[in-house]
């Protein structure tokens, strides 16, 4: 056998390594972007603390009028949060289709901040402010729908008929 074919084996060979690790590479460094889910995945407890914060930031968007998506909270439409009334006024509620967080104001009740379970949706929701508020999540398991109203100033769940 000649050098001549040898060194074409070789180069290939050095070649095929290369492509393999750059493809790889460029696989790891980009893959996660591809098939991770955006702000990585939450438990159930990762949502109650989010909403429990004092300035919670809306995980999911709503139809506003003619199906346009309601704009996030932002600095300037954002109520102030952290004192001690926010506390006595605003509560979270939780079922297994999803969680919501609630506060009461001039105005009645109004939902803050809904978000569904994984692997549920939500179905309908009425953020208020009204004289009562609700949020459907729909999902493998059914539905769960939370109904809540003001009760001495701090929100509190409807029983259903």
């Amino acid at each position: 056998m000649g050098r001549r074919p040898v060194l074409a084996a070789v180069g290939w060979l050095a070649t095929t390594v290369a492509a393999t690790l750059v493809g790889l590479g460029a696989i790891r460094l980009v893959g996660e972007g591809i098939t991770g889910t955006p702000g990585g995945v939450r438990d159930q407890r990762d949502v109650a603390r989010a909403l429990a914060s004092p300035e919670p930031t809306p995980l999911t968007s709503t139809p506003g009028p003619a199906g346009s998506p309601t704009p996030p909270a932002t600095p300037a439409n954002r109520t102030p949060s952290g004192s001690p009334a926010d506390a006595a006024t605003r509560r979270t509620f939780a079922t297994p289709g999803g969680t919501a967080l609630a506060e009461c104001g001039p105005a009645g009740v109004r939902l803050v901040l809904w978000t569904p379970a994984q692997g549920y949706r939500i179905k309908d929701a009425d953020r208020g402010p009204d004289d009562h508020v609700e949020v459907r999540f729909v999902g493998p398991r059914g539905e769960y729908e939370l109904k809540l109203r003001c009760a001495g100033g701090r929100p509190v769940a409807q029983r259903h008929d």
